[in-house]
């Protein structure tokens, strides 16, 4: 796949186009999103990121398109579980509704920076080391299997979440004075001749770091998609873009989402055993030689299997955790003891 440097400028056109759009039709008017507002804004950015899959298919052929739609669609699962820890990080530092539209935003912006640079740095390794996907085949795998220890998510459990802070965050408070609480949507603040930041700058800072967490096994999930640096940061791009509106759209329902711990278990596994299949193709170990003959029996699963299997596992996800959250009978208050 080539792709001139006037695709890249094009699509960091886009990109930056739809970070304006955000920042000026609703950041910076500070407001609570309704969830009709959401969902509008929800179905827009699903019809961008499936529109341009269709792009794709028009200049580069189905095959990429395909590609794209698979690694957008296992993005955008996998940016669901980045929800569960940003509500845990939002919750933590009681940012006012209003205002969470814009951390949200700013935070988004530092993960496309260190997405587009891990994307990079994964895009020279797999193209000159084919025996990478053994690494990252064998920490999906084992990603995925974390994923199924998790089991049922509740949101007690959501609520009951602590958050630790991280490096990032402990160093700028050690490094900058930081205002007793929120200053209006201000990150930074002078007073008294000295410039102070707010705990807006410090919950952007901890929601983008945050992401790099799940950049570790997203961007090794998309390169066992697609190995086009192009596809892989575009269907990133359009995954995370549409992440604020779909925070305020899920806020309430995420308690729903009883088995997504093992949607995510059984796409992460497949992609991961895709990969070690991959790898098996090109590079035989010289320890399994039997094994190394039964894999090379193995077809690699196609790319518009890999979608469908993908986008399969999705619904049954879904159906089978609305029945789950309908069924299940409501959980009672705590009784507390009378005086």
């Amino acid at each position: 796949m080539e792709v001139h440097v006037a695709g890249w400028l094009a699509l960091f056109t886009i990109v930056v186009a739809l970070l304006v759009l955000d920042f000026v039709g609703h950041v910076r008017a500070a407001h609570e999103p309704k969830i009709a507002e959401a969902a509008r804004w929800s179905a827009l950015y699903a019809s961008l990121a499936v529109a341009f899959g269709f792009l794709v298919w028009a200049i580069w052929g189905l095959r990429y398109a395909t590609e794209y739609w698979a690694g957008w669609v296992t993005e955008w699962s996998l940016s669901l579980d980045n929800l569960f820890v940003f509500i845990i990080i939002i919750s933590a530092f009681r940012v006012p509704r209003k205002y969470q539209q814009k951390v949200l935003l700013f935070g988004i912006v530092i993960a496309l920076v260190f997405r587009f640079l891990f994307i990079m740095v994964g895009a020279f390794f797999v193209a000159r080391f084919t025996w990478i996907f053994y690494i990252f085949g064998a920490f999906l795998i084992w990603t995925a299997i974390s994923q199924l220890r998790q089991g049922v998510t509740s949101s007690d459990e959501l609520e009951a979440g602590e958050y630790q802070e991280n490096t990032l965050t402990r160093m700028a408070r050690k490094f900058f004075p930081v205002t007793e609480g929120f200053v209006g949507g201000a990150m930074l603040v002078r007073r008294q001749h000295k410039t102070f930041i707010t705990p807006m700058l410090i919950v952007v800072i901890a929601l983008g770091s945050a992401d790099l967490m799940f950049a570790v096994d997203s961007i090794p999930a998309i390169f066992g998609l697609t190995k086009e640096p192009f596809i892989v940061f575009a269907a990133t791009c359009f995954s995370l873009l549409g992440l604020r509106q779909l925070y305020f759209l899920i806020d309430g329902l995420m308690e729903r989402l009883a088995f997504l711990h093992y949607g995510l278990a059984l796409i992460l596994g497949f992609i991961g055993f895709k990969l070690v299949l991959h790898a098996l193709h090109e590079n035989n170990l010289p320890f399994l030689n039997s094994g190394n003959e039964i894999a090379a029996q193995v077809p690699e699963p196609t790319i518009a299997f890999s979608l469908l299997y993908i986008v399969a596992v999705l619904f049954v996800t879904a159906i089978s955790s609305l029945i789950y959250s309908h069924l299940r009978p409501p959980q009672q208050p705590d009784a507390t003891p009378e005086p």
